[in-house]
């Protein structure tokens, strides 16, 4: 351990100090400053600063109430020179001027001038042609570990060289003024390309940390000729890999976590001229009616030391986690690092995919479970990116409803859809990947009158159409979205497989499928005049 010590300020810095101090980034911090710390150096820390608390078998427990899940309608992006015409203003990019960011940015450093700081140094990116190092200013020490467990790790002797090129001020203590700043609440959720600075604050929510990373990534990497993806990855036992997109609360990370397969990675993804890698070190798994017979590995994950665990319960008395209970929010979630998953992959990366899987949760209960998609389709459903937003995922969202989001991460992606959807139309081509839809939502009835898919039904489809067991199955269109449904698949209920079949009546059927194409139909408006005529017919009908 490097000890340190600013005679300007007086201030003690602990840990692996890189070449690149604070006043760097503008700050001159009158209390400690530590520098990498260990996850139990973290712990000791967050629980001496009762930041949270020690479960049972050893994870650390934070709760980030009033603010439980992210809030899109609080990130913005600076308006400058760069971003000018790039970023796609009438879409996701909600716009702040340079000035307004400058004078937030001023009471973010001051007020993190009079904490104590906890610095983490990380790399996004598990390709060293296309790694991003980024430095993370914390107020709490339990923020900083949610950092050492989601971002790549350097070894000693890199953070000793270490320069950080994008800079994440997260300071939840600060509240903007949304008549001074311009935000919309006194939440914030700022990224500046030319500064190459993040400021977060008003929200102690962890998952505001990684996304805005992953947020510059998306912008960033397009211009390196890598399709950044809001997706879980994972290879099988002959080297496949397979791709699966979906927005939070569809399965991405419960999929891609199968003893069966070895886990790429739970979240984000880029497919570069050299296959698929990870940008993360990482997960960030939903933990709400987690269990050890349903997901082993990330229930085994949520037992170990240096997991946090995120707005999760602790019976009182035994600090035993309760993961059935909602009393703080659906969205309970834990974090904990990539290599807690025994069959995970080091270096984080994969050949090109040989299959590709788009995860929707159809609160509608229309969709087929499982349906191979026509490269149109393909490019059809990436674009839609329909799905139903999870209860508890966002702010005020306390049921599911139904959203479309472009390329299945809409809220991450600065440019426009079109940018993404042309660099994965392409490499699907160039690399013959089959892509299939899987409904992990409802069946039988829309919500509430339903019931969700099984998960038992759910992993035996992926699994029978990644080991190519689905190629040959007899498949009907369907009359409504053209999908093709399957006449049978291996241990899963062939009754399940039509969707029209599962209702108690047709005719509701039939009606909850017309108001769902009208609404594909009408979503979909925005990107006829960018797509190809075989892509805009692939739609419903």
């Amino acid at each position: 351990m490097a000890t340190r010590t600013e005679s300007k300020t007086e201030v003690i810095s602990t840990g692996t100090v890189g070449v690149a101090g604070l006043d760097t980034h503008g700050l001159e911090p009158r209390k400690s400053v530590h520098w990498n710390l260990s996850p139990v150096q973290l712990y000791e820390r967050a629980l001496e600063r009762g930041e949270g608390r020690l479960a049972h078998m050893g994870a650390f427990a934070a709760v980030t109430s009033p603010h439980t899940g992210r809030s899109p309608g609080d990130r913005f992006f600076v308006k400058e020179s760069l971003t000018g015409d790039t970023v796609d203003w009438d879409s996701v990019g909600r716009p702040l001027s340079e000035e307004q960011f400058y004078a937030l940015r001023e009471e973010v450093i001051a007020f993190l001038n009079g904490q104590e700081l906890f610095v983490r140094d990380a790399r996004a990116g598990a390709d060293p042609d296309h790694v991003l190092n980024v430095r993370f200013v914390n107020q709490n020490a339990w923020h900083n570990l949610f950092a050492y467990n989601m971002f790549l790790r350097p070894t000693s002797e890199e953070l000793a060289v270490f320069q950080p090129e994008f800079t994440v001020l997260h300071a939840p203590g600060v509240e903007a003024d949304p008549r001074k700043h311009g935000t919309a609440t006194g939440t914030f959720i700022v990224i500046n390309f030319k500064e190459r600075q993040v400021l977060i604050g008003g929200s102690n929510y962890a998952g505001e940390i990684k996304k805005s990373i992953f947020t510059v990534l998306n912008y960033m990497l397009p211009d390196q000729g890598v399709l950044p993806m809001h997706c879980s990855a994972n290879i099988g036992s002959d080297g496949d890999t397979a791709l699966f997109f979906g927005l939070s609360g569809t399965g991405k990370t419960t999929l891609s976590a199968d003893p069966e397969r070895r886990l790429i990675g739970d979240d984000e993804h880029g497919w570069g001229d050299g296959g698929v890698f990870n940008f993360e070190g990482g997960c960030y798994a939903k933990a709400m009616r987690l269990s050890l017979e349903s997901e082993p590995e990330i229930y085994r994950a949520t037992q170990m030391f240096g997991t946090i665990l995120e707005n999760v319960v602790l019976r009182e008395g035994t600090a035993e986690i309760d993961f059935d209970d909602a009393t703080i929010t659906q969205n309970t979630r834990a974090s904990y690092p990539l290599h807690y998953i025994p069959n995970a992959v080091f270096p984080s990366r994969g050949d090109h995919p040989k299959n590709v899987v788009f995860l929707t949760a159809d609160a509608f209960g229309v969709l087929p479970p499982i349906s191979k998609l026509t490269p149109e389709q393909a490019m059809y459903h990436f674009l839609s990116g329909y799905t139903a937003k999870v209860a508890g995922t966002e702010r005020g969202v306390t049921e599911p409803e139904a959203t479309f989001s472009a390329c299945f991460g809409a809220p991450f992606l600065p440019r426009h859809p079109g940018v993404y959807a042309k660099m994965l139309g392409e490499r699907l081509q160039e690399h013959g990947s089959n892509v299939w839809l899987v409904n992990t939502g409802w069946s039988g009835g829309a919500y509430g009158v339903g019931s969700r898919m099984k998960l038992s039904y759910t992993r035996a489809m992926v699994r029978a159409a990644l080991a190519g067991r689905l190629d040959d199955v007899a498949a009907t269109p369907d009359p409504f979205f053209g999908l093709h449904v399957l006449a049978e698949v291996p241990d899963v209920p062939s009754e399940i497989l039509n969707p029209r079949d599962t209702w108690g009546d047709g005719a509701d059927y039939d009606a909850a499928a017309q108001k769902l194409t009208a609404m594909f139909r009408e979503n979909f408006v925005r990107f006829g005049a960018q797509v190809q005529d075989g892509v805009k017919a692939a739609g419903p009908k």
